[in-house]
């Protein structure tokens, strides 16, 4: 059995990062993408004989922070790849864009579900025309955002092609982002699946189903840190080295 194994990158880091449970801590990000793509399929007993994994990493190069250009984080993700590369642990790498944009919206505040609440005039801050209050005006912020763009694309695109021209016997997806789920659905017609949760929290909704859908032996799991932690490259690959806060 063939399997690819398509790997949204910030998904799984951002993932990452909430799992291990703070921003900066060591002993998990240096990771062996062919290793932990590997672990994860040999515990699926469904999925015998599996001959080879092709292993497709999707991301965006960081761009450096104008605001503090001193941050490693562009040059050690870009030791990270070259690792990557080095050690056979990908097939290919992906990339996406990282842009920088200015974000206007209405000001709002979260509800205890998380849910937007548009912020209103109140005391002592009141909005008038003229000499009326406002009471339903819009107050409108503007923000720096800066957001990966094209990996969701790349991982959709990379999973069917490899479906659709048999160049897999099986897939697994390693995202939760719900903006896969007609890619998704569309290779369970058409081979065993698996759909991996990088995040901490529930499966998204879409990418759900029946291990029976389509051809069937479709299964789901939740990463956990154990097998973060147990998929790591060697801190020195070739004259390569891990990142110190890596």
């Amino acid at each position: 059995m063939r399997v690819g194994i398509y790997i949204d990158g910030f998904n799984l880091y951002y993932g990452g990062r909430g799992l291990i449970g703070a921003r900066g801590v060591p002993g998990w990000r240096w990771l062996d993408l062919r290793t932990l793509s590997t672990n994860l399929v040999a515990a699926r007993a469904a999925w015998p004989s599996v001959t080879s994994t092709r292993v497709v990493y999707c991301t965006a190069r960081i761009k450096a922070d104008a605001d503090n250009p001193a941050a490693s984080a562009p040059r050690d993700q870009e030791v990270y790849l070259r690792a990557l590369r080095a050690s056979a642990s990908v097939d290919e790498i992906a990339l996406g864009n990282y842009v920088s944009r200015v974000a206007t919206a209405p000001l709002a505040t979260a509800n205890k579900r998380k849910r937007p609440v548009l912020t209103r005039p109140a005391w002592p801050v009141m909005i008038k025309d003229g000499s009326d209050d406002v009471p339903n005006a819009t107050f409108m912020a503007s923000v720096a955002r800066r957001e990966e763009k094209g990996s969701d694309v790349n991982v959709a695109a990379h999973l069917l092609i490899d479906v659709l021209q048999g160049d897999v016997d099986a897939a697994v997806v390693i995202s939760n982002d719900s903006d896969l789920a007609f890619p998704v659905a569309q290779a369970r017609l058409r081979v065993p699946v698996g759909t991996v949760n990088p995040t901490k929290g529930y499966t998204a909704g879409d990418l759900n189903g029946s291990p029976s859908d389509g051809v069937g032996q479709h299964w789901w799991h939740q990463l956990t840190t154990t097998e973060l932690r147990a998929a790591q490259l060697s801190a020195n690959v070739g004259r390569l080295h891990k990142p110190r806060a890596w």
